[in-house]
């Protein structure tokens, strides 16, 4: 049973309690978003006979489950800081913000705008899968710009919290209408790294599932993971957390389809020119038990 911490104690994925844990810092950007939290100098000023002086920033733990493997921040967003931390999300005001932090962020937040030319990879490695004009239902899909099937697709429908303007042809679906639906494909796509607890939302994702109908996970493949294969000695390696709280492993991945009744049907590993870099992202399909 995976419990829903709001300081882990154990495995997001498989709710393990043999956890690997070392000191990091949460980026001055989501710390301030989350926690109102701003870095700041000790001075001898201040007085302190036992701090040393020094910039001091928002501490917090990194855990990897010796079980499965994923690597995580402890700690575990409420509903309301997630709210704060995605509010206008790479919108102006967003974007100049973390670029007062992240100098750079504005140039590299420009590549966002854009259809990723991996998508089409993935389209290809679903379409033996699936009808040859799918029904999709993209949870968490934004604009549906990155949507598999955009454009070969029966019908096309998004389920995301953000109010952004809809690519032509796409439908918004509330989670009201998602088990009224009939889907061939229910998509989640590099969302459950962003996520305090990626099982609760996969539960949340069950009600629009029929017996045929097959879900696709697809997560960062991180390069500290992908860099040390099989290790579960990373919590020692991650010294600062930012938007991405959850790097999956293979494995950990299949747990989490196990934890919430999923069979797992299909799943690969697949290098892909994000924008300005290469990288590598984590696919499984799945169905209902």
């Amino acid at each position: 049973m995976v419990s829903c911490e709001l300081i882990a104690r154990h495995c997001i994925c498989c709710g393990g309690n043999q956890l690997q844990r070392s000191p990091a810092v949460l980026m001055p950007f989501v710390a301030h978003r989350v926690f109102g939290h701003e870095p700041v100098e000790i001075t001898e000023e201040w007085g302190l006979r036992d701090l040393r002086p020094g910039m001091a920033y928002t501490l917090c733990n990194s855990l990897q489950c010796q079980h499965c493997g994923v690597l995580f921040l402890d700690y575990r967003f409420t509903d309301e800081q997630m709210a704060a931390l995605y509010h206008g999300y790479r919108d102006e005001a967003y974007t100049r913000q973390r670029d007062h932090y992240e100098p750079g962020y504005a140039v590299i937040a420009s590549h966002y705008h854009q259809r990723e030319a991996y998508i089409g990879d993935v389209e290809s490695w679903l379409a033996p899968h699936l009808p040859e004009r799918p029904v999709v239902l993209d949870w968490g899909g934004g604009s549906g710009s990155n949507t598999p099937f955009l454009q070969q697709s029966n019908a096309l429908y998004v389920h995301d919290i953000s109010s952004v303007e809809l690519m032509p042809g796409v439908e918004r679906i509330s989670a009201s209408q998602l088990a009224a639906g009939c889907y061939d494909l229910v998509v989640c796509s590099q969302v459950l790294e962003h996520v305090p607890f990626p099982l609760a939302l996969i539960k949340q994702i069950l009600p629009a599932l029929d017996e045929q109908t097959l879900v696709y996970l697809e997560v960062p493949y991180e390069a500290l993971v992908r860099g040390h294969p099989g290790s579960l000695g990373l919590a020692a390696l991650k010294r600062h957390w930012h938007e991405h709280i959850n790097f999956f492993t293979p494995q950990a991945l299949h747990c989490l389809l196990e934890s919430a009744e999923l069979v797992l049907v299909d799943s690969h590993l697949l290098t892909v020119e994000l924008g300005w870099r290469q990288s590598q992202v984590i696919g499984v399909l799945a169905r209902r038990a």
